[in-house]
């Protein structure tokens, strides 16, 4: 394989940072919106053991709550992606210090949570859904005024699942047309507690709710249709605010305080689970990750491929920081369809894309349904994924909210991710199975949640170059 070649953006304020490997340099940096391509290749069987990046739902709620807890907090494992990167910028530019000691560390002086200061600028979100939904409800409760803008990509998501309950809550956000961002949130606002039922699931939306609680006044409740991520619960237990929450269930009151202390950020399931998949796949594969998070919110796309056929076993369960993670095993096996179980839609939203991969890899049919919230996430999911399988060979039918996928061999091809950062690195594993080299076109945006992919993968035997346009 050619030596690694950086390509450089501008992380945080003057640390030029790789988009692949997350190296740090002053020299060769380019534009970070420069179009990149990966070349994927077929290969050989994966080996190895592994670590992938920390969790980004976590390192985004470490961040929040370690800048209004009082005192100093240690946070190890964050994610050095641009997601994260952005939101830790955000708080910094609202007075709280953040120091980097080392890579993956950050030490937060924590402000207290009436301690932040208005910020001289619009906060820029990135690409980071999470961080702008989070945030739009933490800064519900502030005195200040903020806006929120995010990049092309982000500037398309709707926000109206979030504005209209904390609307509810005595909250003023104006967006564009259609709940779209920028959003302007206006300060000085006399939150109220609700008791709130959302209408489709989201650990997002819920969270948003959640932070915003914080500042109202009385309980603030929220109600899920189907049990999403707890990250924000649990941390805010951890950091000694009481709260109250269940699977779908989450209760807290505000007027209380946030206790500094020591955040450890698991791996990231969904940065695993290519490396699942891939070593499924790939004949003769034996590869462990290492300290993958568990939280059973996270997992559904463990059981799923479990039902296909997989082989993957869980070694070392144990706790860190109040979530569960296990070193995981997975060997090459053969997988068949299946009729995705509706149940745990939920819990691995954020992995179906390399759902499709491993279900276009399977041998027959496999239905997906109950997943209409995958039209809006980075991009279109289902639409991205369709369209490059059948330019690989497959055949798949669109549904509203799903697809069926029939199992067949995948040929090489050129297929575009549209600038989304799950569909790229799920393209990059089909190629590994692929009869002919796999062009991904748009795979830059792969920095915001895995700082690092193409080192990693081709690591334990991916074949995959950068190809630069």
């Amino acid at each position: 394989m050619p030596a690694h070649q950086h390509r450089h953006t501008r992380g945080e304020p003057g640390i030029p940072r790789c988009l692949d490997c997350g190296a740090g340099s002053v020299s060769n940096a380019i534009d970070s919106g420069a179009l990149v391509n990966y070349l994927s290749s077929a290969s050989g069987p994966l080996h190895g053991e592994i670590r992938v990046p920390g969790d980004k739902s976590v390192s985004h709620r470490a961040i929040m709550l370690a800048s209004l807890a009082e005192g100093r907090s240690q946070i190890s494992g964050f994610l050095e992606g641009e997601d994260t990167l952005a939101t830790a910028a955000a708080f910094a530019a609202m007075g709280v210090r953040i120091e980097t000691p080392s890579a993956s560390e950050r030490i937060v002086h924590g402000v207290g949570l009436h301690g932040l200061r208005a910020p001289s600028h619009t906060i820029d979100c990135g690409n980071a859904g999470t961080g702008m939904r989070l945030l739009t409800g933490l800064l519900a409760g502030q005195k200040f005024s903020s806006t929120l803008s995010g990049d092309a990509s982000l500037s398309k998501r709707p926000m109206r699942r979030v504005i209209e309950p904390l609307s509810q809550m005595g909250a003023c956000i104006t967006s564009e047309t259609g709940g779209l961002p920028p959003l302007q949130i206006d300060g000085g606002a006399n939150l109220i507690g609700i008791d709130y039922r959302l209408p489709v699931a989201s650990a997002q939306v819920k969270s948003a709710i959640l932070l915003a609680g914080l500042y109202a006044q009385g309980e603030t409740i929220v109600h899920e249709p189907h049990p999403t991520r707890d990250y924000t619960e649990r941390m805010l237990a951890a950091l000694g605010w009481p709260i109250e929450f269940s699977a779908g269930y989450a209760r807290i009151t505000g007027g209380h305080r946030l206790r500094a202390g020591a955040i450890r950020v698991p791996t990231d399931f969904s940065s695993a689970a290519f490396f699942l998949v891939a070593a499924t796949l790939v004949p003769g594969s034996d590869l462990l990750l290492r300290e993958v998070g568990m939280n059973p919110r996270r997992t559904g796309l463990l059981a799923a491929l479990r039902l296909m056929g997989a082989d993957i076993v869980e070694e070392n369960p144990r706790e860190l920081g109040g979530e569960s993670v296990a070193d995981l095993r997975v060997r090459s096996a053969p997988l068949h369809g299946i009729d995705v179980p509706i149940a745990l839609v939920p819990d691995m939203i954020d992995e179906f894309p390399i759902l499709f991969v491993a279900a276009a890899a399977a041998k027959g049919r496999s239905v997906i349904r109950g997943a209409a919230e995958l039209r809006i996430k980075e991009s279109d999911r289902i639409a991205v994924m369709a369209k490059g399988l059948r330019e690989l060979g497959i055949t798949i039918e669109e549904t509203p909210d799903g697809a069926i996928i029939e199992g067949g061999i995948l040929r090489g091809g050129a297929v575009d991710a549209i600038g989304d950062h799950r569909c790229a690195m799920s393209f990059a594993v089909a190629g590994l199975i692929a009869s002919d080299v796999v062009q991904v076109r748009d795979c830059a945006n792969v920095a915001t949640s895995f700082p690092g992919f193409v080192n990693l993968a081709n690591r334990c035997g991916f074949v995959l170059q950068l190809e630069s346009a």
